[in-house]
């Protein structure tokens, strides 16, 4: 079994109380999240936090005095254990950073201290601050641990994993110039897992095999427009996931003579079915399998402002958001949306009319704050994100802003 070596002899004032999430993107499993990079913003607030330390305001009323890493946390549960904002867990990285270059990496058996002397809040693997100066002098030594299951999650990685295979924003044309389902084996009308079907692309995209491994496809239906809340413009349509299917023959053509004349007509592509969320027919279209890629969750505050809206709540016919559900928001890429960013959810404050002066006088009430999201996948216009928090049920035409 592999081993992992982990150098104990740390010294300054706090300890990489963080792990970045590595998600294979599109396959649902978690990886191990070892070496993934610092932004220079995430550095240098942990630079400058490492000299100051914490506000003590900044804590979390109920912070621990010291706590033990258990298996099943997450960077965001423990995160917001110490303060009160999560998404500022550059501010709990303070190691040797001339040693420890990246902050991703935290491990269930660690056990967490914090000292909050002079007004200022610190986080260390050892008890108490050592020498006057902060540095505590320690005899390296070495700790074996198991690779398996060591590096912790961002977040509960079953909340995400579906959606980054499940739901896609195209646009106007893509899903409607796809490759189509045109007839299942057997002359059958709906589709399920381990069935065979035919399918045909475009006249200039035919569906063919091409020298590799299988050609892996999601089927999609009803391609449903996303509209911005405040513009009406449409960010994207969001295609409805069905499952999944491989390519076992291409598209081909054959010719025949009848009454004298050569007639080509085209012989569809074979397709299998192999995994099934809902069943398929004819007409449902063909989305090519993107490649597998690692994606690093680590939550934070957007660098620049935003002022966004909930679009949509992800599910057929829902209106109402709940803890851990999935929406789509009205910023993605071109707005410098990234995964990872965090945002607040603002209940629109109603408009009334006010009669108890003696007359009658139209009066919007305050936006209030009711929860918390991370985006985990944008897109250029529309982004899917994960509902954190709540403290009233967010919906459709929420606002957003930075936490």
């Amino acid at each position: 079994m592999n081993k992992l070596r982990i150098n104990k002899g740390l010294r300054p004032s706090f300890v990489a109380t963080v792990a970045a999430i590595t998600v294979a993107g599109l396959g649902g499993t978690a990886a191990f999240a070892q070496n993934y990079p610092v932004t220079p913003q995430q550095r240098a607030t942990a630079q400058q936090t490492a000299q100051a330390g914490v506000p003590v305001s900044e804590l979390a009323p109920n912070a621990p005095d010291e706590y033990t890493v258990k298996p099943g946390d997450t960077l965001w549960a423990i995160s917001r254990l110490f303060l009160r904002s999560p998404w500022r867990w550059p501010e709990l990285w303070g190691m040797n950073i001339s040693e420890i270059s990246n902050p991703h990496r935290i491990y269930p058996g660690q056990v967490l201290y914090l000292d909050k002397t002079g007004g200022r809040a610190r986080l260390s693997t050892r008890r108490g601050s050592g020498a006057p100066d902060g540095t505590i002098k320690l005899s390296p030594r070495t700790r074996y641990e198991s690779l398996a299951g060591m590096a912790l999650p961002t977040l509960n990685p079953s909340l995400i994993e579906p959606f980054l295979a499940e739901p896609i924003v195209l646009d106007e044309n893509s899903l409607l110039t796809a490759p189509r389902i045109v007839a299942g084996n057997d002359s059958r009308v709906l589709l399920a897992r381990g069935d065979r079907a035919y399918a045909r692309g475009e006249v200039n995209s035919p569906l063919v095999e091409t020298v590799g491994p299988i050609k892996t496809f999601r089927i999609f239906r009803n391609a449903t427009p996303l509209n911005d809340p405040a513009t009406g413009e449409i960010l994207g349509y969001e295609a409805q996931y069905l499952g999944k299917a491989t390519l076992q023959r291409g598209e081909s053509t054959q010719s025949e003579m009848v009454e004298g004349k050569e007639i080509v007509s085209v012989v569809p592509a074979t397709i299998d079915i192999v995994a099934a969320r809902e069943e398929m027919r004819a007409g449902d279209r063909l989305v090519p399998e993107p490649a597998r890629q690692l994606l690093s969750y680590a939550p934070r505050a957007p660098l620049q402002p935003i002022n966004g809206r909930i679009v949509s709540v992800y599910g057929n016919a829902v209106q109402f958001a709940a803890q851990n559900q999935v929406v789509a928001i009205n910023k993605g890429t071109r707005d410098g949306i990234e995964s990872g960013h965090v945002l607040a959810i603002l209940k629109n404050g109603e408009t009334i009319v006010d009669r108890t002066g003696g007359g009658k006088e139209t009066l919007k009430l305050p936006n209030e704050r009711i929860g918390l999201l991370m985006v985990f996948r944008p897109f250029e216009k529309v982004s899917y994100a994960l509902v954190l928090e709540i403290s009233d049920t967010p919906k459709a035409g929420d606002l957003l802003v930075n936490p």
